[in-house]
């Protein structure tokens, strides 16, 4: 291939090109693709659902029966665990949007407005960086209540604030370039301006930090769910297995798959997810170019 035909790429091209050489991230990316697409599979195929009881089956360890065991009220395991990663991923995804949605909403509003009004929107950002936000949310929840909606709602209205900054910081370095001053002059709005032009250009940074928020509020929610704040029975989500198998009346020691097996995909997913955005942060480094 000429140099001509490289050079003739898109940035994003350019990037996605870089990626796929990055043997690590597209190794965490099929993997973690295989455990998303596997958590709907599972258990649409498996002969157990979720929510039935069988008592006299309750704790069976790993068999032909049940793969992964059963948990204290004789469900299988195998089928909770990958139906609560679908849980673990709609938070996930659905948080990392409204965190999205509000985020960039807020820099680019700040950055391209600037001034004073630009002063007054960092300084509220700083002031949620300096509240306990953890603390919050996990009074938020004892006051709203268990349910998936409240999960990723609260989750994205309090990890938007990393994400404005850096959107800021990409409009403060873009509205000063030719194609901006162009719109201006030929009297375009300034939500027309921030739509059509600074957004589409600050589409890497944007992807990068939305692909590094996802395990970060996974991670979240499985501890809220650990301290019972966060998904309810029957529906249940990797954390809320695990705080189930680190009960007190079930020893790790002894009933060690009730931990290992929902902790396993989480790890795995989480270290996967970083690993994919870590080679996406090297791919849309201009500096790599």
């Amino acid at each position: 291939m000429s140099d001509a035909a490289v050079e003739g790429r898109s940035p994003g091209q350019l990037a996605l090109r870089r990626f796929r050489k990055n043997r690590r991230a597209m190794l965490s990316f099929w993997l973690v693709l295989a455990v998303g697409c596997s958590t709907p599979l599972v258990p649409l195929i498996s002969p157990h659902d979720y929510r039935t009881q069988t008592l006299e089956q309750s704790k069976q360890s790993p068999s032909e029966k049940y793969w992964m065991g059963t948990d204290t009220n004789g469900r299988d395991l195998m089928v909770r665990s990958f139906y609560g990663g679908q849980i673990s991923f709609a938070v996930g995804l659905l948080a990392t949007a409204v965190s999205l949605f509000i985020g960039v909403g807020y820099g680019a509003v700040s950055g391209f407005l600037g001034g004073k009004v630009d002063g007054l929107m960092m300084r509220f950002v700083d002031v949620l960086y300096g509240l306990p936000n953890m603390f919050l949310v996990i009074i938020i929840m004892s006051l709203l209540g268990r349910s998936f909606l409240i999960v990723f709602m609260v989750l994205g209205c309090f990890s938007w604030m990393t994400m404005s900054r850096i959107v800021r910081g990409q409009v403060l370095s873009l509205k000063e370039k030719e194609f901006v001053e162009a719109a201006r002059g030929l009297g375009v709005t300034t939500p027309a301006i921030i739509a059509r032009h600074m957004l589409p250009n600050i589409v890497g940074p944007v992807i990068v930090y939305a692909t590094l928020t996802v395990p970060s509020v996974m991670l979240q929610e499985a501890f809220l769910s650990f301290l019972g704040l966060g998904i309810s029975e029957p529906q249940t989500s990797w954390g809320l297995l695990i705080s189930d198998g680190a009960g007190a009346l079930n020893p790790i020691r002894i009933y060690w798959w009730l931990v290992v097996f929902p902790g396993s995909l989480l790890a795995i997913t989480l270290f996967c997810l970083n690993a994919v955005g870590d080679g996406l942060r090297d791919a849309f480094d201009v500096q790599q170019r």
